[in-house]
Order: structure tokens, then sequence, then C-alpha cells
């Protein structure tokens, strides 16, 4: 389990905790946190669970495969070096206390 932090672009906090397993967009789904949509449901698919990762985070973090970062092109305003997209990212005691910003808007 791993304690993660969502800032809504707004700047509301929500720390949840996160089973082992799932994704961080599963994580803010089952949690209600608002500004991640997933529209496909996790299959990489859609750019509607993109979030800029908090500066500490961005190397610590798996490498991007191809498809996420093909998907990454159609997010609201991406950045090269901190965007994400959270259904791509396991979650495991590795990733206690990651921090991951919503964008203004997901499309």
């Amino acid at each position: 389990m791993a304690k993660i932090t969502y800032i809504e672009h707004n700047g509301t906090e929500h720390v949840i905790d996160v089973a082992d397993g799932l994704t961080v967009m599963e994580g803010a789904r089952d949690n209600g946190v608002p500004g991640i949509e997933a529209d496909c449901g996790g299959a990489c698919a859609c750019s509607t669970c993109h979030v800029y990762v908090h500066p500490d985070w961005v190397e610590k973090l798996p490498p991007m495969d191809d498809m996420e970062e093909d998907m990454l092109d159609f997010a609201f305003e991406p950045d090269p070096k901190r965007s994400r997209l959270t259904c791509q990212l396991k979650v495991s005691g590795e990733l206690e206390g990651l921090v991951v910003q919503m964008p203004e808007k997901q499309i």
C-alpha cells in the first residue's frame, strides 16, 4: 500500500492509501478524486487520466512506454518532463509519498 497525494488544479489535496497492484488512476477513481476521468478505464486508449508528477518523483518512476508517450500527445498541455498517465503507474510500496497534480482539464 502507498499513500499518494492527488492535487486538484485548484490546489485541493486528497491523500489516499492505494493498495498495491492497483494503478494510480484506479486509486483516484475508487476514492472519488475529481480531475481524473479515466474514460477508457485504464486501457491507455485516451489521455483523461493525465497528471503532472511532482518534480521529486519524475526520476523515481519507471520509464513510460511508447503507447503512453503517444497518448500524451492528446493530453491537455502536456509537460515533456512531468506528464504521465496514471493508468500506467502500478502502485507498490515504492510509490509511498507520490504526489501528482491534475491539469486544468482533461481532453
